[in-house]
């Protein structure tokens, strides 16, 4: 079991000249709900169908609480007129091991502005430069090439496909599994 230990949120925030992510709150509510409505949020990420708002406090309850034990950080998402743009996130963190996973999810009116990248560009540093990381993965429905482009624009490369793996629900897909190194 890995050890678990408190992960303060980033001093400072994280932002660009864009975008900036803030630690993910019940204050996000009305916004996690609109993105879990989303149809390709349903089908390419974890997020159940017919997720409610029961669902999704507890979402961010977990995001709460990962930033409690070190096992996950998620951020919302926001423009620096901060107008809320997606969700990003350390969905699962293995301090002990230096490794994690980055998810992201771009509400649909504002895709294809290059939100995706920057957000994960800044969790990925994130990782590396103030969490000692040394791996950082992406997994990818490989009937998903938005994202596997985005994987691609930060310096992920694909490891390979884990064929036919269940995903959530029943179903099952091919995952591209991405990573990228410290060193890399």
């Amino acid at each position: 079991m890995p050890r678990r230990i408190a992960l303060p949120p980033p001093d400072p925030p994280l932002h660009d000249d864009l975008i900036q992510l803030e630690p993910l709150a019940l204050a996000h509510l009305a916004d996690m709900l609109g993105l879990a409505d989303d149809p390709d949020v349903v089908r390419f990420t974890r997020v159940p169908a017919g997720a409610d708002e029961t669902f999704v406090r507890g979402w961010i309850r977990r995001y709460g609480g990962g930033w409690q034990d070190g096992s996950r950080a998620g951020f919302a998402i926001r423009g620096r007129d901060d107008g809320f743009l997606g969700f990003a996130g350390l969905v699962d963190l293995d301090l002990e091991h230096h490794e994690g996973e980055l998810g992201y999810m771009v509400a649909p009116s504002a895709r294809g502005r290059g939100i995706a990248p920057r957000a994960v560009e800044l969790l990925t540093r994130w990782g590396f430069d103030e969490l000692g990381l040394i791996r950082l993965e992406l997994r990818i429905d490989v009937q998903n090439p938005a994202s596997e482009r985005v994987a691609e624009r930060t310096g992920y490369l694909r490891d390979g496909v884990l064929r036919n793996v269940h995903f959530k629900e029943g179903l099952r897909c091919d995952l591209g599994v991405w990573s990228r190194l410290r060193q890399d």
